[in-house]
């Protein structure tokens, strides 16, 4: 009797609960909010829901979920084994695969101005890299970065959570990889509640009453000399952007060239759902207490806020310039959809029109900066590694 009673107390001493810490509870909270966002709100679930079911497992202690490879007894944690993929950029590149499958580039080429919303609406990075380089000046050392940890965060701003990702690994900056990614698949998610306050802000009524004319019909060789002619291009220009830009344009051919359908399908269904369920998942596997809970944490995800914010901000302004210069016809709003959350955010410019004018259709307009955005983004993230891998 005596030897069950030990074994019993012995099964309760080694119970996740003598294990749980004020942290890990806490942590368990934020898991259960981003699930409720995800679930309950509808904010980006195919996202959210694997990245808090992730950080609620990490949360768990003593489960072994994330333990190193162990040589003696050839082991690993199942969270620490899919985060290799992350670690050596192979998830977010296929994520680029992915989305170069979904995605239509018709409106950009049939519009090729555009591409110049794309580039303004990443000014948020650059504000941010800024910010993160002052930050440790501004608070006297109580919160700082260094220039690779601020770049990271910038990143934010594109509003591209794979692109985050890899520029964070890319430049070896693994201990802040769960604030930057959570912070930048959160503001994707919050886009409809972020942006419409920017927009009206810089925008009259008037501007936004502004029709454009029907976009050109975009030929089929067209369509598919863009991703080709886009990857030499961008290869050459600045070589660090090939492992992303190139994968999307990979996946954007085979989308487009006509021959390869199965191919093209697997991308956009089989390989993104796969793919999004293991970078999610290791993604909330490094949102563990010990990791997550700091002062840096929260100013990453403020800084990520305005870098966001100003990247709307940019896109706007630039809007603006090209409403003037087209003799007003281009409706400024589209330089909100600059940012690359496709297609939500080329979706929330449509959302506003249709409020005030339920008559006027934005929607492909804004798709032409929406996608310019993810190609900017990629660049953007291209010019910091060129200029911080040295």
């Amino acid at each position: 009797m005596e030897m069950y009673l030990a074994a019993l107390k012995d099964l309760i001493m080694q119970s996740g609960f003598f294990g749980l810490t004020t942290g890990n509870i806490i942590m368990l909270v934020v898991s259960f909010v981003l699930l409720y966002l995800a679930i309950g709100k509808g904010f980006e679930p195919l996202l959210l829901v694997p990245i808090a079911f992730g950080c609620l497992l990490v949360n768990l202690p003593l489960s072994g979920i994330w333990d190193e490879f162990n040589p003696t007894t050839h082991t690993i944690g199942f969270l620490r084994s899919l985060y290799y993929g992350a670690e050596f950029e192979i998830y977010p590149i296929l994520i680029f695969l992915g989305i170069g499958a979904m995605t239509d580039f018709a409106p950009l080429i049939a519009n090729p101005i555009t591409f110049l919303l794309g580039a303004a609406a990443q000014f948020g990075v650059f504000v941010a890299f800024i910010g993160a380089n002052w930050l440790g000046t501004l608070t006297n050392g109580l919160v700082s970065f260094n220039i690779k940890e601020a770049a990271s965060i910038a990143i934010i701003g594109g509003a591209d959570g794979p692109t985050s990702i890899y520029l964070t690994v890319m430049l070896g900056q693994t201990q802040i990889l769960g604030a930057v990614a959570v912070a930048a698949y959160s503001y994707m998610s919050l886009v409809p509640m972020i942006q419409p306050p920017v927009i009206y802000m810089m925008t009259s009524k008037k501007d936004r009453g502004i029709i454009m004319g029907q976009l050109r019909p975009v030929s089929k060789r067209e369509k598919i000399l863009f991703p080709i002619i886009c990857t030499v291009v961008s290869g050459l220009i600045l070589p660090a952007c090939v492992p992303l830009v190139g994968t999307l344009m990979f996946g954007n051919l085979l989308r487009e060239c006509g021959v390869t359908e199965r191919l093209s399908n697997t991308a956009q269904n089989e390989l993104m759902n796969i793919v999004t369920i293991f970078l999610a998942l290791s993604v909330g596997s490094t949102m563990a207490a010990e990791r997550f809970l700091t002062i840096g944490t929260l100013a990453i995800i403020a800084l990520g806020l305005v870098a966001f914010a100003f990247s709307t901000f940019g896109g706007l302004v630039f809007g603006q310039i090209m409403k003037v210069l087209s003799g007003g016809k281009i409706n400024p709003m589209i330089g909100a959809a600059g940012v690359s959350a496709v297609p939500m955010a080329a979706r929330v410019v449509q959302r506003c029109v249709q409020k005030e004018y339920p008559g006027h259709f934005l929607l492909m307009h804004a798709m032409g900066p929406n996608v310019a955005g993810v190609i900017g983004t990629a660049v953007a993230a291209g010019v910091m590694l060129t200029l911080l891998s040295r």
